[in-house]
């Protein structure tokens, strides 16, 4: 490996983790994602307060964001597996203490996902299979965070025993970054888990919630335009009867004047 090489990776992945996609998508709709809900810029707060789809969105660009560093590491620097994993955990580091939003960051669970998918495609897509599975019956998200952070560290590790001991013995190391770094981000979680205090998001309820309060705006929508549309004649023929007032006022002025 080449100092330069890594310190190259670790500048642009962590810059790259900076860029929050759950505070852009939240603008759309005028809002400030870390004043709602949990405060966490991250996928389960989106899917918390804008729904499904908005949620899936941000959790599918965050992935991005973590494959895309990860992925070009390795290609462009000789396709070494340790580039890849100096990636991963920069652009975490990035994603929850970004500088330019003075280090209040999401939890670096989708990043991860995105690491990993570089990593070994396959084995992710299952985790996060499973994963979603458990969300679904348990309504937990953090759960479902920590199957995915245990699973896939765990198996990689395992994996790595392959490799020439050198590497395997980096790899292992910053695989046990990456499961202590999610941990340490998902802390504030583990603590409500343990005092029954943890929020259930239920992603079939965010969904139908945010149908119905669509289906409600619309209604709203449709009801001022038709308020509007019976104002309109009415401010005409106001209007109307003001500009004949004027024209007869200006009549008699002109009388009088002669």
């Amino acid at each position: 490996m080449v100092w330069w090489h890594i310190l190259i990776i670790v500048i642009v992945s962590y810059f790259m983790g900076n860029i929050s996609f759950s505070r852009f998508l939240a603008s759309t709709k005028k809002k400030d994602i870390t004043k709602l809900g949990s405060g966490n810029a991250g996928s389960t707060n989106i899917l918390r307060n804008f729904g499904f789809a908005f949620g899936l969105l941000n959790l599918v660009l965050d992935i991005l964001k973590g494959f895309l560093p990860a992925f070009l590491a390795y290609i462009i620097f000789g396709k070494n597996i340790v580039y890849l994993y100096i990636a991963g955990i920069s652009v975490m580091v990035g994603h929850i203490y970004p500088v330019v939003f003075k280090f209040k960051g999401g939890k670096g669970i989708a990043s991860m996902l995105g690491v990993f998918l570089a990593a070994d495609p396959i084995v992710t897509l299952i985790v996060i299979a499973v994963a979603a599975v458990s969300w679904l019956i348990f309504k937990y998200g953090s759960v479902a965070s920590f199957i995915c952070v245990t699973a896939l560290t765990v198996y990689e590790g395992i994996q790595a025993k392959a490799l020439p001991e050198t590497k395997s013995k980096m790899i292992c190391i910053l695989l046990f970054v990456i499961f202590c770094l999610t941990w340490y981000a998902h802390r504030s979680n583990i603590e409500r888990l343990l005092c029954g205090r943890e929020s259930k998001v239920s992603l079939i309820k965010s969904t139908k919630k945010k149908i119905k309060e669509t289906k409600k705006e619309n209604i709203l929508a449709v009801q001022k335009a038709s308020t509007l549309e019976l104002q309109a004649p009415k401010q005409e023929s106001q209007n109307e009867n003001i500009q004949n007032e004027n024209t007869n006022s200006n009549d008699n002025s002109k009388t009088e004047n002669k």
